[in-house]
């Protein structure tokens, strides 16, 4: 199985990979407009359409007034089709801060449910590290950043950082983990109990998940 693609509708810049014949393409809302520029042709299409502006033909639509974001509407599609990897794009660099939190959001349900999530910006890029461990290999370079999500994360290594950790604990109420620098070694970030949000520069592309 592939991953599955969501194309969200805030500002995109390119592709970190090609889409392969077996991913799952899904246009939420105005990220119709970035697969049509691209040229794809999503497998499916949902949303409230309030971005859009007009409601697709065979989409599927959803109130205006409702509980999920169309972010969030992906991604309990496509664990429901038995999906266990997303990379949303139009996700990071939108007008919206307030979509920008509650696609962090969605990367922690999608964590909680035992599944990875990626957002996909223009310079950026970021997931949430649940209970679990990231790796880059040598030759990073640039910014990374780490933040608590919900409770205290215990067991904190952080290894190949500028700012190295060993059984650390960060909090959702101090930055601790801010502004860190890839050095050119072999990364490896863990988080023994609780859940990490991590933001690192694009051009050190996605990180392994151990």
């Amino acid at each position: 199985m592939g991953n599955c693609i969501v194309f969200c509708a805030a500002e995109f810049d390119r592709l970190i990979a090609p889409i392969s014949p077996t991913d799952y393409v899904i246009a939420a809302d105005g990220g119709l407009r970035h697969t049509q520029a691209l040229g794809i042709v999503p497998q499916e299409i949902l949303g409230d359409f309030d971005s859009l502006g007009y409601t697709p033909a065979g989409a599927q639509v959803f109130p205006v007034e409702k509980d999920d974001t169309d972010a969030m509407l992906a991604a309990r599609r496509g664990l429901a089709l038995g999906f266990r990897e997303f990379w949303y794009y139009g996700s990071l660099d939108g007008p919206r801060l307030d979509h920008t939190l509650a696609n962090y959001q969605t990367l922690q349900y999608l964590a909680d449910h035992g599944a990875a999530g990626y957002l996909i910006g223009r310079d950026f890029l970021a997931t949430v590290v649940k209970n679990g461990a990231v790796a880059f290999p040598a030759g990073g370079e640039g910014l990374i950043s780490l933040f608590c999500l919900g409770a205290d994360a215990r067991g904190v290594d952080i290894e190949g950082l500028y700012y190295p950790l060993q059984g650390g604990t960060l909090t959702a109420g101090f930055p601790l983990g801010v502004s860190n620098h890839f050095t050119g070694a072999p990364v490896r970030i863990s988080v023994a109990s609780g859940s990490l949000l991590v933001l690192w520069e694009r051009k050190n592309g996605l990180p392994q998940r151990l």
